[in-house]
């Protein structure tokens, strides 16, 4: 059983938007700080985007102002939306949980991973 699902991925050409969607199971939803990572091929995954349960969030520099996470604690889903893509965005892009509730971007925070969604945006 998946604990965390991710859909809206695809391929999109610079400028463009995409909205990426994680669904969580109840079970560890919760009141935990939850992220977006990505790995661009040949590069070590990053922090794009975390939410705490207050709805408070934080983004990677490369990102401010073009991306927004979201979270609906009803519904237990997470999301990105994404605008203003760049050739850069280009990467496969993982929702994650964190061990805490408490928000930080070091990916050795989160214990619960999604499978993963790729973006590819071309020039």
């Amino acid at each position: 059983q998946a604990h965390l699902v991710e859909s809206g991925g695809g391929s999109v050409q610079a400028g463009g938007s995409l909205t990426l969607s994680c669904v969580f199971s109840t079970d560890i939803y919760s009141s935990y700080c939850l992220g977006w990572f990505r790995q661009a091929p040949g590069k070590e995954r990053e922090g794009v985007a975390t939410v705490d349960r207050f709805g408070r969030t934080d983004y990677a520099d490369s990102v401010k102002g073009r991306f927004t996470i979201s979270r609906d604690n009803a519904k237990a889903t997470l999301d990105l939306k994404m605008s203003s893509l760049k050739t850069e965005d280009t990467a496969m892009y993982y929702c994650a949980r964190a061990i805490g509730s408490s928000c930080a971007m070091d990916q050795q925070l989160y214990n619960y991973w999604g499978q993963g969604t790729q973006v590819t945006v071309s020039s």
